[in-house]
């Protein structure tokens, strides 16, 4: 069977022209507020970055301007000062956006992961038949090497069409997720620092006065360093629960892993130089992150969203995560 020129793994391939040349393959913006109380560089207006600059036709897009639009909106309908309709409008738009991505992310992802043991049968049958072929034809090792890898990505790309699941279709959650936190942020800073295009009212002034607790003034910084930390503590949470959900990592995901861990730190100063009113979202779109995480671990959840069972996955998560968090941070001698 595997000699046979019209091999099922292998694909017809012309000697010649194989022996000859090998198989051919198809081709954050610093942040503004009042003079007395943010530092001097991100005091500077949306016009300092320069006529037509890349930051002044950003944060007068219309996607933006749409951003500013929603949250004066929310902060209209519902009456709540401003951190509440900050809070409400992030919890919405993750709610009704981001979460039924990540779980299509998640189903995605899934239906990859159990196409692999189909996928590594598919690989050691195609290895035989290449290594035979070579050996009867004369392929040199590079020109095999070659074949094989062409006919296992015709393979594997026939399974992603067959179920639907090409693992490109699983980051349309950042593709989305990315664009409304910047759209977010500039338009909270435009808010903050005078430079909205809302007409007959001032939502500078009714943001230095919407604050809570130790931020009452959203236009300035958050001086106790609380919502930074805070933020920073939330996003290493995020990349920790990530890390513990991989008994092994590929060496590109362990250096993945480390980049995210030193972003999520350096957030924190970063955050302390910017508006309260756009910290105060970073945080409220992290909480909902890390909600959005612990539930879609969930097996009822997953179950509603109808993502297809795998074979790592627990039936007690929870107490799994709790587990490795406790061997790996508390036990560890």
């Amino acid at each position: 069977m595997l000699c046979r020129l019209g091999g099922r793994w292998l694909q017809p391939l012309p000697v010649v022209r194989l022996g000859a040349r090998g198989p051919q393959f198809a081709p954050a913006p610093p942040g503004g507020g009042k003079c007395t109380a943010l530092p001097a560089w991100a005091v500077a207006s949306v016009s300092a970055v320069g006529a037509g600059g890349w930051y002044k036709d950003l944060a007068s897009s219309a996607p933006v301007q749409g951003v500013e639009e929603l949250l004066l909106g929310a902060h209209s309908a519902t009456g709540l000062p401003w951190w509440g309709s900050i809070l409400l409008t992030t919890v919405a738009l993750r709610g009704a956006v981001t979460l039924p991505l990540a779980a299509y992310q998640h189903y995605i992802l899934a239906k990859v992961e159990n196409l692999q043991p189909e996928i590594k049968n598919i690989a050691r049958h195609l290895n035989q038949e290449v290594a035979v072929r070579a050996n009867q034809l004369g392929w040199s090792k590079r020109v095999a090497r070659l074949t094989y890898l062409k006919n296992m990505r015709r393979h594997v790309s026939e399974l992603y069409v067959r179920d639907n699941c090409h693992p490109f279709k699983a980051t349309v959650l950042v593709w989305i997720q990315l664009p409304m936190w910047i759209f977010m942020s500039v338009a909270l800073r435009n808010f903050s620092t005078g430079a909205t295009h809302s007409e007959g009212f001032s939502v500078r002034e009714q943001l230095a006065t919407g604050g809570a607790l130790w931020f009452p003034d959203l236009t300035a910084l958050d001086s106790t360093w609380i919502l930074p930390v805070s933020l920073g503590v939330i996003n290493l949470l995020i990349v920790e629960i990530f890390a513990l959900q991989k008994i092994r990592m590929s060496r590109f995901q362990a250096y993945a892993t480390h980049l995210v861990r030193a972003v999520s730190v350096l957030m924190i100063p970063i955050a302390a130089t910017v508006p309260s009113s756009i910290v105060l979202y970073w945080l409220c779109s992290s909480f909902m992150g890390l909600s959005q995480n612990l539930l879609l671990r969930s097996p009822r959840f997953r179950q509603l969203c109808r993502i297809p069972l795998t074979k790592g996955e627990s039936d007690t998560p929870y107490k799994d995560l709790f587990a490795a968090f406790y061997a790996k941070f508390i036990s560890r001698k």
